[in-house]
């Protein structure tokens, strides 16, 4: 199945993660808890203080959003919860033409540099990036504009090599 999307192609289409994006975390959260879909969630909050470099469509950016990860399924690795708190973003751009959401499907790679140009190689430019989330400040990401291509956003994932604890956890219990 060839749809000329290098990080699709390269993991067999499995996603490693499913992105959706949502008004209130806490609100997501406890209805997926009450279904009993995901959890544990682990939540976090990052700007461009906690990472070394973020980039919206080749700018610099400045923005904040919070994130819960949850899940561990054979059907879904990671379900990630967004929810946008300041700046312009794509984020918000796609809430604000299409609402909140799946937003993006996230692929884990060895390499972020090598997978962007892998990407860009075959026609897709990042549209936000952000580098240094880690505690020790490794990992990043990157979003490709597939959009025309798959109807939704990829990710590009490099998961930190140390990730910093989270500031929450729901159900509540100590991380």
């Amino acid at each position: 199945m060839d749809i000329s999307v290098p990080l699709i192609n390269r993991s067999g289409g499995k996603p490693d993660q499913v992105g959706v994006l949502v008004r209130s975390l806490e609100t997501v959260i406890q209805r997926y808890g009450t279904a009993s879909v995901v959890p544990p969630w682990r939540i976090w909050t990052y700007s461009e203080a906690s990472m070394s470099r973020l980039v919206v469509r080749g700018q610099p950016g400045r923005f904040s959003w919070r994130i819960a990860l949850g899940g561990s399924d054979p059907q879904i690795e990671l379900m990630e919860l967004i929810q946008p708190v300041r700046g312009p973003s794509i984020y918000q751009e796609w809430i604000e033409t299409r609402g909140f959401g799946l937003h993006h499907l996230g692929y884990v790679v060895e390499d972020l540099d090598g997978a962007i140009a892998e990407m860009e190689g075959a026609g897709y430019e990042v549209l936000q990036a952000g580098f240094g989330q880690g505690a020790d400040g490794t990992g990043g990401f990157a979003y490709f504009n597939t959009e025309e291509t798959l109807g939704f956003i990829v990710e590009a994932i490099l998961f930190p090599r140390v990730r910093r604890p989270p500031e929450s956890v729901w159900p509540t219990h100590t991380p």
